[in-house]
């Protein structure tokens, strides 16, 4: 059989795209891979923060396996396999534009290059005015790559959008045509005209991503190679806005996850099933027709993408595991914030190892786990000034040591029910399943030697940082 080709599209902190049925987003290319081939309802990153959730995609490993990689402006250690090397090995063509794993640095780990392939970012843009879209031609950086393709050879590339990570220029949703009206704002963030506006400006920066996107499965069409090729669309994390990337709740781990593949892939199908992003690796190597190896955690999802039903697909698929240690400095000796969950189809059960912690970064230094934002100074203003508490709460305030949720009437997890009578054995069974699952995988955090993450350098700016913050260089965000 031919090999496939593969697309994996990565957007830069999206939660939505309109195939969801989000009416103020307006992402055609996205819902046409949907239509094509599978939307999948649940999706999971296995770390809510853009380095160390590419780490799992590339290894399919838990990002608590991964050393230094489980770290935000981490190290990625050679030592763990990725799959474009591997099919680099058997024989595709592979390369990436925009932004790959990161931010980090894989030098230093011993990697020849970033891992996830090798570069292509010559192709330039001028951006539209007044926004914060980068200047990188992603289509025309993958149409140079696929010019550079051997031939016979098959093709693997990774589009990684810079957007819709921040910063944006305020009002560019506004300024392209959006309505706020269009805009359903979360119970976590205040139903504001200052987040609604917010909102079309990530929402009209998740549509530049759809747009490059959309030129590229035109060209994969125009050139016949579309049928025989794998493509995959998702993001890394959710959405740049307080409560959401960095933390450790439903709509920072559930994010679009499209799959197409015409030769291979019955499409119009949506399945309910949830699966861990430490599945892709495993997924693309298995239609490759190569081994994911011993080093991967990952199953494969070709048996459900290739059955011609939607709903449940596979009743095994019903757990998933989530983490987080060290993601952006500014807490006391700029130590990180651990947390572990596990996810089922009807709860969401947190431990927070260190509840005495600032979930989203100290006060001092500014929540510095929670992206500047319009959203974020109007939920700190309304705090400082005693208009209301319940949005500081819910983005930035303790949490307990233990949390626990009926996702399936509180996606928003806004009502705890680790102390609730009612709940007491469903917590315990829970905690003593994810308490197994971490052993099982050797998870240091669990093993009496989770102090090691915090040993880790940390490769970005200190600027943020407690050592600045004492010693008066501090910079606030």
């Amino acid at each position: 059989m031919q090999a496939p080709n593969i697309l994996f599209a990565i957007a830069d902190d999206a939660s939505h795209m309109s195939a969801y049925g989000h009416s103020f987003v307006h992402t055609p290319n996205f819902d046409r891979v949907a239509e094509q081939g599978v939307l999948f309802m649940n999706a999971f990153t296995s770390n809510p923060k853009c380095a160390p959730s590419r780490a799992s995609i590339l290894t399919g490993r838990h990002s608590w396996q991964l050393e230094e990689a489980c770290n935000h402006f981490g190290i990625f250690p050679s030592k763990f396999a990725v799959f474009p090397d591997l099919l680099d090995d058997a024989g595709y063509h592979v390369g990436y534009t925009g932004k790959g794993w990161g931010p980090g640095d894989w030098r230093a780990g011993g990697c020849s290059r970033n891992p996830a392939g090798p570069e292509y970012n010559d192709a330039r843009l001028t951006p539209p005015e007044k926004t914060g879209i980068r200047p990188i031609d992603y289509a025309g950086n993958f149409e140079a790559f696929l010019n550079d393709r051997p031939d016979g050879a098959p093709f693997y590339f990774w589009y990684g959008g810079h957007e819709p990570h921040r910063s944006y220029v305020e009002g560019e949703g506004m300024r392209a045509g959006k309505d706020p009206a269009d805009v359903t704002v979360p119970p976590y963030l205040p139903d504001h005209e200052v987040v609604r506006n917010d909102l079309l400006d990530y929402a009209y920066e998740v549509e530049w991503f759809d747009q490059h996107l959309g030129q590229m499965l035109d060209l994969l069409d125009r050139t016949g190679e579309l049928e025989n090729t794998l493509v995959i669309v998702t993001s890394d994390n959710g959405m740049p806005f307080p409560r959401v990337k960095g933390q450790m709740y439903e709509e920072d781990f559930r994010l679009p996850l499209a799959i197409s593949w015409p030769r291979e892939v019955p499409g119009g199908r949506t399945v309910e099933d949830l699966v861990s992003f430490i599945d892709l690796a495993p997924t693309l190597l298995h239609a490759a027709g190569l081994s994911p190896g011993e080093q991967m955690e990952g199953n494969p999802l070709t048996d459900v993408l290739r059955s011609t039903s939607s709903g449940v697909i596979d009743p095994d698929r019903d757990r998933v595991y989530m983490g987080r240690e060290r993601h952006d400095l500014g807490r006391e000796d700029d130590l990180g914030y651990p947390v572990r969950c596990i996810r089922t189809p009807e709860y969401l059960y947190v431990c927070n190892f260190h509840p005495e912690r600032w979930p989203a970064g100290n006060p001092e230094t500014g929540f510095t786990n929670v992206d500047a934002s319009p959203t974020k100074s109007l939920v700190l203003e309304q705090h400082y000034q005693n208009e209301t508490d319940r949005y500081f709460n819910l983005a930035f305030a303790k949490r307990p040591a233990e949390e626990l949720y009926r996702i399936d009437r509180d996606p928003s997890c806004l009502h705890n029910l680790a102390e609730d009578p009612g709940h007491q054995a469903t917590k315990k069974s829970l905690r003593q399943e994810l308490e197994h699952t971490l052993v099982s995988t050797r998870d240091p955090r669990i093993l009496g030697d989770g102090d090691t993450f915090e040993t880790y350098r940390y490769t970005g700016s200190d600027a943020h940082s407690w050592r600045s913050y004492r010693a008066g260089t501090w910079a606030p965000l």
